[in-house]
C-alpha cells in the first residue's frame, strides 16, 4: 500500500477502504507521508467527497492516532465538543454548558495559542481565577460533580483504549 495509489483512487472518485485510511493516518503521523501528499489527498476528498463509511473510518483513525484518556470510571457516556479551529471561539463556550444543563456529561481538552486569536484556553485563562491546569483527578471530579470540565492539553495522560 502506498500514498500515491490512495490519492489516485480518491482522485478517481473511488471509495477508500478502512485499511487505506488507517495507512494514511499512521503514515502521515509518522512522517512517512509528506505534507504535499496529504494536501493532494485532502484536495481529492474535497472535490469528490467521502461516503459515510469513509468519514467514520477517517474520524476513528484520527481519534486513535494519539493518546486516549480513559474516562470510563467517570461515566458510560461523555460528549466531547471538538473543532477544527476558527476565529472567535463562539461554540465551545456556549454549547458545552447547554449540553451539561441537559444532564449530558461534557469533557473537553483544548490547546493554547491556536491561530491568530489564540485558543479557547487563552480566552478562559484571561478570566481572573479560572483554571485550566487541572489535575486529572480535578478534571474527572468536575465531570462527575457538575457535568462539565475543560482542561489544557499540554500534559501527558496514560493511553487507555
Amino acid at each position: 500500500m502506498n500514498i500515491i495509489d490512495i490519492i489516485s483512487k480518491k482522485r478517481d472518485k473511488k471509495e477508500l477502504s478502512k485499511e487505506e485510511i488507517d495507512y494514511f493516518i499512521k503514515a502521515y503521523t509518522n512522517g512517512e507521508v509528506q505534507d504535499y501528499q496529504a494536501s493532494s489527498l485532502l484536495m481529492a476528498i474535497y472535490l469528490n467527497g467521502m461516503t459515510k463509511e469513509e468519514t467514520k473510518n477517517l474520524s476513528l483513525a484520527m481519534a486513535n492516532s494519539g493518546e486516549i484518556l480513559d474516562l470510563s470510571d467517570v461515566s458510560k457516556i461523555i460528549v466531547d465538543k471538538h473543532s477544527s479551529g476558527g476565529v472567535g471561539d463562539k461554540i465551545t463556550l456556549i454549547v458545552m454548558p447547554i449540553i451539561a444543563s441537559l444532564g449530558v456529561k461534557v469533557a473537553k481538552m483544548s490547546g493554547r495559542g491556536l491561530g491568530i486569536t489564540g485558543g479557547t484556553i487563552d480566552k478562559l485563562e484571561s478570566i481572573p481565577g479560572y483554571r485550566t491546569d487541572l489535575s486529572l483527578k480535578e478534571f474527572k471530579n468536575n465531570i462527575n460533580e457538575i457535568g462539565i470540565s475543560l482542561i489544557r492539553t499540554n500534559r501527558k495522560f496514560s493511553a487507555s483504549r
